[in-house]
């Protein structure tokens, strides 16, 4: 019995072995090859060769024609305006012969704030007899027909609560604590209208720092000395003649300070979720607050009575800009008037929608790069938004080309994403974040959003985590700057904006990712997802602008960016080039493109910083710094251990699995740092090294924001807070660095 059983077991090997042989010199002798395809694909890394010929067929003139499209009708998310771009989107994205593999629209029932057509908001000044000795313009002043609009929408804040309020003025800087503060000790501001110019505090927080003073209503405006370097005149200075905001200007805006849907914190807004009653919802004003034109805000400010305001609150107005009686001069046509605000917004729940597109991966298809920009504006948004999506229909389109004839395919899926109601608190890559908030997490890559693609001509901004500034700068490198000279974009840049590395030398200035102002806040601040912001910006040492002028206005148009932001669209062909380049060596590098060294040297300057600014007192406290400095030091070793893994491996004959690996390091490095106990009031913030801060020390927000609030008011359970921030982000450090370390 034995016996047969091992003849048996011989007669299988033996065939087996002569199958073996026969198959392998059958498949050689028939011209095969005795490697599978895939196994070439595996190892495949960037074709430079092909990502030339990508960059170059992006084309100035496509980008142009893409704004032109873009930009016909106001489209204001949910309107008849934003659904053409909707389908404008879905158009190009299924198009046959450039489209992308699929796309589909998502969508989302979200809480919106809008004024009333049929009563516009007004402000007035009246006597005692209730005449209007002024009334503000509820309409920008019309200079060609894009301002004529029918569906131009009034300047207005979005989620102002509607109300009457009826007082004396007073001016209040620019809203902030300090300025309230400081007004209060100097006039009675009960029952009072406070006017407040634009920049220095949110939005939303020029009416929430008010009320608890008693200010019962407020206006807020754009000084000409904060966005037209003092010009006011539209008869030849500012717009039709320049890119400066006309007098009768105003910024409309989202007056909320959380990001997202506001009834339906961290679930995503479908029909049936679950929604906080509106009573409960926080962060937006609770007294009445308009937006008005610096030509309105001249006749009210210039007259009003008391004390001299601080040197530092004078505007460009040519005044004395007084903090008010409160209210007006004796001598002023306006005396013993008051200020009247009349507010007629209201929320309603709307379908808004996102559009996507992908392109599958042909290797690592569950690994995504996605690429997106809102498509929402408050008018017609030739500059915000949609000089970012002109260039991501444009980079989509050449990607799109290659794929629909064969010449080539992502190693990784490329997901791109044009985000609805993003100007009412990025409402639509935040509902996507909380959708798919797993398979997000487990399987992106990196961000990359392109909002404002062009606010002028002058140089690159780049912003993001510290991990992506080398294919940043490979990437800049790569792509020939806007001008007649032969400068690439990375010259132009460090020109204009630079800081000494280290380890590096001179090298452009790359920002970080620490607010919430466009749709790359949900990614990196809740996912924790590695990410950037690219657009091209101006030279400072010209304007003091603190962005461009005809922002959020009627004037944001087709005109205005191609006769004054870009003329030729050179600087959007070399943003969306840039991204580009970016975008490709994201999803076709065999192994990621990240620099965790460099992600060292930003978490010591932190420490460094925080050091300087804290460790005496914290000491005073006894509470130690070790374990911060023992951290950073960690993570550093660390890095330098994974640099040397990496340049040790020949990846392209490595298993695919260690690149995986690695590749998987490095993909999930940001997820370390979050920590979702770090900011309990702090919507949506759990990225502690990224997180916003309120001090603005460049340290560790939580940190810093702790030790500012334990400095001032010195109470022990704001000390225990400090030490509980210091454990904090040691802790995420390590935990970072670990995940850099051999797996176990």
């Amino acid at each position: 019995m034995i016996k047969k059983v091992l003849a048996g077991l011989l007669c299988g090997v033996a065939l087996l072995t002569a199958g073996i042989l026969i198959g392998h010199y059958g498949i050689e002798k028939s011209g095969g090859s005795t490697s599978a395809s895939w196994v070439n694909d595996v190892g495949r890394d960037v074709d430079e060769k092909m990502l030339e010929e990508f960059l170059s067929q992006v084309d100035n003139i496509h980008i142009q024609e893409n704004l032109r499209a873009l930009t016909k009708v106001p489209h204001m998310a949910t309107t008849a305006g934003d659904e053409q771009t909707v389908q404008l989107m879905l158009k190009r994205w299924q198009d046959p012969d450039s489209g992308l593999d699929q796309a589909w629209r998502e969508e989302y029932m979200v809480y919106l704030s809008f004024p009333d057509p049929d009563k516009p908001n007004q402000v007035t000044v009246v006597n005692a007899s209730n005449s209007a000795l002024h009334t503000a313009r509820e309409k920008e002043k019309a200079y060609t027909a894009d301002q004529n609009h029918p569906d131009v929408v009034q300047p207005y804040a979005a989620y102002s609560p509607a109300g009457h309020a009826r007082g004396k003025l007073v001016y209040a800087n620019y809203g902030r604590v300090g300025d309230y503060k400081l007004l209060s000790q100097n006039v009675d501001l009960k029952g009072t209208i406070a006017i407040t110019r634009y920049g220095g505090a949110g939005r939303a927080d020029k009416a929430i720092n008010a009320a608890p003073h008693g200010v019962i209503g407020v206006l807020v405006y754009t000084d000409p000395g904060d966005i037209n370097d003092g010009f006011m005149s539209d008869i030849n200075e500012t717009y039709p003649h320049s890119w400066y905001m006309p007098p009768s200007g105003a910024e409309r805006g989202s007056f909320n300070t959380h990001y997202g849907d506001m009834l339906t914190p961290y679930f995503a807004a479908k029909e049936d979720t679950y929604r906080l009653p509106v009573e409960n919802i926080t962060g937006i004003p609770p007294i009445p607050i308009q937006p008005i034109g610096f030509e309105d805000a001249y006749a009210l400010i210039c007259e009003l009575d008391g004390g001299p305001a601080p040197q530092d609150w004078q505007g460009s107005f040519n005044c004395t800009y007084n903090l008010g009686g409160p209210g007006f001069r004796p001598t002023s046509a306006f005396a013993n008037s008051d200020v009247k605000l009349d507010v007629y917004n209201y929320e309603e729940v709307k379908n808004s929608s996102n559009v996507m597109g992908v392109i599958r991966g042909s290797v690592e298809p569950d690994r995504y790069v996605i690429y997106g920009n809102h498509r929402d504006s408050w008018v017609h948004g030739a500059i915000d938004p949609s000089s970012g999506t002109s260039v991501m229909l444009e980079l989509s389109r050449v990607l799109g080309q290659k794929v629909k004839r064969g010449t080539w395919r992502p190693r990784r899926s490329i997901i791109f994403g044009s985000w609805g109601a993003e100007e009412f608190g990025l409402i639509g890559s935040a509902e996507y974040t909380e959708q798919y908030f797993t398979k997000l997490s487990e399987r992106t890559v990196a961000y990359i959003n392109v909002d404002i693609a062009v606010l002028a001509n002058a140089f690159l901004r780049a912003s993001g985590m510290p991990s992506l500034q080398k294919v940043i700068f490979t990437a800049a490198k790569q792509v020939k700057a806007p001008g007649q000279d032969s400068m690439s974009v990375y010259d132009k840049w460090i020109q204009y904006a630079n800081r000494t590395s280290p380890v590096h030398g001179p090298i452009p200035r790359v920002g970080y990712l620490t607010g919430a102002g466009s749709d790359y806040a949900p990614f990196v601040h809740h996912l924790g997802i590695t990410s950037l912001d690219l657009s091209y910006t101006y030279d400072r040492t010209k304007t003091k602008a603190r962005i461009y002028p005809a922002y959020h206005t009627a004037y944001d148009t087709f005109d205005y960016a191609s006769r004054f932001i870009d003329p030729g669209f050179y600087a959007h062909q070399a943003v969306g080039r840039t991204a580009g380049s970016i975008l490709v060596r994201l999803a076709d590098s065999l192994l990621l493109p990240f620099s965790c060294s460099d992600y060292a040297e930003s978490l010591e300057d932190y420490l460094h910083v925080g050091l300087d600014l804290y460790e005496e007192k914290l000491h005073a406290q006894h509470i130690s710094t070790d374990p911060l400095k023992i951290a950073v030091a960690n993570f550093r070793k660390a890095a330098t251990h994974l640099d040397q893994v990496i340049r040790r491996s020949d990846l392209a004959n490595e298993t695919p699995l260690k690149v995986r690996r690695i590749n998987d390091q490095l993909m999930l490095l940001d997820r370390a740092f979050l920590n979702p106990l770090a900011f309990p009031n702090k919507y949506g913030y759990r990225h502690v090294i990224w997180a916003s801060s309120d001090s603005g020390a460049a340290t560790f927000p939580g940190l810093s924001d702790a030790c500012s609030r334990a400095m001032s008011s010195d109470k022990p359970s704001d000390w225990a807070d400090v030490h509980y921030h210091v454990s904090v982000v040691s802790q995420a450090i390590e935990g970072a660095a670990y995940m850099l370390l051999d797996v176990i």
